[in-house]
């Protein structure tokens, strides 16, 4: 009773040795406690030089200050803020609340923290080193900072609560057990998720998360060779913009400013799958320059994502596929040079509203972007550019794409289909390009004319008969439907009367093919 006296009025326990009652004054005094050497190298909590006892405090001291510590100093707010101090012991929070600030600089963790259920004000943790951090549902009124540390076994926030901002810019997460460098699944962040170069070896799942701002991952490099996916987070839902974009190494400027000249540029590179599907973003997904490194059996997978704009401008993945399949998209901002070759990309029911190429991206290459995605033929894809062309302004642009709609369902016809297709193709083409007809019309006419002229063409009433006309003639023969009182009034033979039978086949051919690309002009209006 009398040591449990002593501790409420801030005396310090018996058996502290002198750096644990050096942490202890100075937690009373809200102060930073300072145990680095000066020596860089030697100070460097990443490096190979060894911690002696003198910079050694217990993690049991440690958790004693935090969840049942002594009273502030007058006029002072206790806090646990350590410099270059090596904790030993596992530093086990479990469950406890924890209402000092606390902030560690440069230590060196032993064994695992762990943090489960426990309750933070804010939590800083920057340029440690860290064996694990166990922190399922771990709740932060505040920030939790993680800032250039180096976790050899992974990070767990499965369904933490984090009141402001996450920040593990520049850390350096290794797998655990399971392949996972950060399993943060069902996590809720209030503002913003900063891994601004970050290095991730192993699966950063980030499965049905909530980031209240936005989440950026601004040249961090992803690698996991291990598994399936190096980024795991279908589901994820971020109310402004997730960036997978170059960083400024060593810039003092601000996240999301441009770097200042000469700054060193790291681009976003994920070496292994990214799975973003059923993803909901507030502004926009941007991709800017991103690199991917996939495997035959990996893919990009934007499945039924919904944002107003997608950034699609990263290099062109040279394997696995991209998946767009039921994405809803505002506004497509992308580039001809970042799309996988055909076969390797994948959008049935992908739906945007306007094309904002960056740099030059004709319609051809555009047609061939659709045909890309559409290894079997699928009337969609075609549709949707369309409509998005003509909504645009760019009428001969939407009826281009249609008629490739029509060459493309050609293939899949029978062999009779498929040769009318062909006449249709020839003729009109399907009724896209109608001033084709008036041109055949003409052709025929004029041909027929010269060749009319020269007939043999006995009248079949002697008595009373039309004046010749090979103009005419030709003309009653090549409009189906009309009599213009020539064809039945004279006889022909030999071959005349084959050249004048092909005339009529040939106007009903032309007929037809109007017909039908009037019907299909009317039915698209």
């Amino acid at each position: 009773m009398t040591e449990v006296t002593g501790i409420l009025a801030g005396d310090l326990p018996d058996d502290l040795t002198a750096a644990e009652a050096g942490m202890w004054q100075a937690f009373r005094n809200g102060s930073v406690y300072d145990l680095s050497s000066g020596d860089a190298a030697v100070d460097d909590p990443h490096g190979g030089h060894p911690w002696g006892p003198e910079r050694a405090v217990r993690a049991r001291i440690v958790c004693w200050l935090l969840l049942d510590g002594p009273p502030a100093l007058a006029g002072r707010v206790s806090a646990l803020k350590l410099t270059g101090v090596r904790i030993t012991g596992t530093l086990d929070l479990a469950g406890g609340t924890v209402t000092p600030y606390v902030e560690l600089r440069g230590c060196r963790f032993d064994d695992e923290v762990r943090l489960p259920e426990a309750r933070f004000t804010t939590v800083r943790l920057v340029d440690c080193a860290l064996p694990r951090l166990e922190a399922a549902r771990v709740n932060t009124e505040g920030d939790l900072h993680l800032p250039r540390c180096r976790i050899q076994n992974g990070v767990r926030l499965t369904d933490a609560h984090i009141g402001t901002d996450l920040l593990l810019n520049q850390a350096i997460v290794y797998r655990d057990r399971s392949g996972r460098s950060i399993a943060a699944d069902g996590m809720t962040v209030g503002q913003d998720l900063q891994a601004e170069l970050l290095e991730s070896h192993g699966e950063l799942s980030l499965r049905g998360a909530q980031i209240g701002v936005s989440l950026s991952l601004r040249g961090a490099r992803l690698a996991n060779p291990y598994s399936r996916y190096a980024l795991n987070a279908p589901q994820l839902t971020v109310n402004r913009t997730l960036y997978l974009t170059p960083a400024g190494v060593g810039s003092p400027l601000l996240s999301g400013t441009t770097p200042a000249r000469g700054t060193r540029i790291q681009r976003f590179e994920c070496r292994g799958g990214v799975r973003l599907d059923d993803g909901r973003f507030g502004d926009a997904v941007d991709l800017e320059r991103a690199r991917y490194d996939l495997t035959d059996d990996q893919e990009l997978s934007l499945r039924r994502v919904q944002t107003p704009e997608l950034r699609f401008l990263g290099d062109k993945p040279q394997r696995g596929r991209v998946v767009l399949s039921g994405a809803r998209i505002v506004n497509l901002v992308d580039r001809a040079t970042s799309w996988p070759d055909a076969g390797r990309l994948h959008m049935a029911g992908f739906a945007y509203e306007n094309l904002v190429p960056q740099g030059p991206f004709p319609l051809t290459r555009r047609l061939d972007w659709v045909a890309a995605a559409t290894a079997e033929y699928a009337p969609e894809p075609y549709e949707r550019l369309a409509a998005v062309l003509r909504s645009a302004g760019e009428d001969e642009d939407a009826r281009e794409a249609l008629l490739a709609k029509q060459r493309r369902r050609r293939e899949t016809l029978p062999p009779a289909a498929k040769v009318w297709g062909f006449v249709q193709d020839w003729t009109v083409a399907y009724g896209y390009r109608p001033g084709r007809a008036a041109v055949w019309m003409a052709v025929l006419w004029a041909a027929g004319t010269l060749a009319f002229a020269h007939a043999d063409h006995p009248p079949m009433n002697h008595d009373g008969h039309p004046y010749w006309s090979p103009a005419l003639f030709t003309l009653d023969l090549l409009l189906p439907v009309i009599d213009l009182g020539q064809v039945g009034e004279w006889q022909l033979r030999g071959g005349w009367q084959w050249l004048a039978a092909a005339m009529v086949l040939l106007g009903w051919i032309l007929a037809t093919t109007v017909a039908a690309g009037a019907t299909r002009l009317l039915r698209r209006n």
